[in-house]
Parts: C-alpha cells; sequence; structure tokens
C-alpha cells in the first residue's frame, strides 16, 4: 500500500483529503505540527507528499526546497495560490504537480496515482538539481544520458548528496569510502576526491567541491565562487 504524507494546516481541508485518499486504499499520515516539517518528512519518507505552500513555520516552497535537495520523495503542490509564478516558482523547486484549490476528487486521485507510477522503482534514487543517482549501481543519470560511475567515486557524491548543501564531515567521507576512519591515509582520500570533481567537470555538473575549512568538504553550484 502506498503512503502518501498531507502537508496541510487547515484542519477541514486536512481530513478530508485524508478521507478521500484512504478511500482510494492509500496509506495517510497527516502532519499537524509545523516545526521542523521536511526533518520530519525525511524521516517519514512517504512514496509521495501532498503540501500546501501557505504554512506556519516554513512555507511549502522551502519544504519542497530541502526534500528535494535530500531526497527524490515526489511532491504534488495543492495550495489556493493560483498565479503563474507560484507554480512556476514550485516546479523550479523540483515540485512534480501543482494543482490549485478547489480541485476535482478525481483530477487529485488521477494526478497523485500518476506521479507515484513514474517514481515506481526510484525509492533508491538520489536526486540533485538536474541529475539522479542510482544508490544501487552508482549510475549517475545526467544530459539525457547515464554513467556509471567508479564505486569510491559514487560513494563520495552519495555522502554530498545526503547532506544536502550541509558540508560533509572528512570522517565521514573516509567512513562512506572504507567504512573506518583508521589507519587511513588522508592523501587517499584527496585523490578519490580529485577524480570526482574530474568527473563532475567533464560532465558538467555546473557542481563543484570545496574545502570548508575545520570540517571537511561541500558539493555547491558551480557559479557559487565563496570558499569557508
Amino acid at each position: 500500500m502506498k503512503r502518501i504524507a498531507i502537508v496541510e494546516d487547515e484542519v477541514y481541508m486536512r481530513e478530508e483529503l485524508a478521507e478521500m485518499l484512504r478511500s482510494a486504499d492509500y496509506e495517510v499520515h497527516e502532519i499537524t505540527i509545523f516545526e521542523d516539517t521536511a526533518g520530519q518528512l525525511l524521516r517519514l519518507s512517504p512514496d509521495l507528499i501532498l503540501l500546501d505552500i501557505n504554512l506556519p513555520q516554513a512555507s511549502g516552497f522551502q519544504i519542497c526546497r530541502e526534500i528535494k535537495q535530500k531526497s527524490a520523495i515526489p511532491v504534488l503542490v495543492l495550495t489556493s495560490r493560483d498565479q503563474m509564478r507560484d507554480e512556476l516558482h514550485a516546479l523550479e523547486l523540483g515540485a512534480d504537480e501543482y494543482l490549485t484549490k478547489p480541485c476535482r476528487k478525481e483530477r487529485l486521485l488521477a494526478r497523485a496515482a500518476n506521479v507515484l507510477k513514474r517514481y515506481e522503482g526510484r525509492a533508491h534514487m538520489l536526486e540533485g538539481p538536474d541529475f539522479l543517482l542510482d544508490r544501487q549501481t552508482y549510475t549517475l543519470y545526467i544530459h539525457n544520458k547515464s554513467v556509471v560511475l567508479p564505486g569510491n567515486q559514487g560513494k563520495l557524491l552519495e555522502a554530498f548528496l545526503l547532506h544536502g548543501a550541509n558540508p560533509v564531515k572528512k570522517e565521514e567521507l573516509l567512513t562512506a569510502l572504507w567504512g573506518t576512519t583508521e589507519y587511513i591515509d588522508e592523501n587517499a582520500l584527496q585523490v578519490n576526491l580529485t577524480r570526482l570533481k574530474r568527473t563532475i567537470q567533464e560532465l558538467e555538473m555546473r557542481r563543484k567541491i570545496i574545502p570548508v575549512r575545520g570540517v571537511g568538504y561541500q558539493l555547491i553550484p558551480e557559479e557559487n565562487n565563496d570558499e569557508t
């Protein structure tokens, strides 16, 4: 049974959506506390997120951005905001569908089913801004082609993507590569980072790896020239 998380602060609307989805044989999880909403959703790891935009604490835009930075969970935005700029912004952040309220039951269920179908078999995928990484095979899908990364490069890229916009500690990178931080020459880490940097450039990923003083390394957009 597919699991759908509803992020909607208006109680009546949330309950109506939950009843509709349960009647369609989905398992439904309702977010009712809107602190660290993205964190709750990442821990829950549903098959689909039904997301409003106007929310207390963080907006739906912020939640969508954080979810898409750290996972491949599909997001269907359902909101009363019907401006084209809002729809385009949500899609730029990675939302998979955008529907405005009020929305017919049949349309919502059809769009939800369509998104779920598109994402079948992608639970093991990590999503970047314009690429996907298969965590099982370290196949990188980018620019309408696929490239199988060498194991150590795949492990490093996976570690960076799991941390989203945050730096990754050296110890975490060593553990990702070799399962331990003991008896590892840091030069070996540098060699593997250099190889991944070269691959990133060759594939035109528009990302770069920078050192973060006293911490480790960070994967950032290429146009960001600020180094710590």
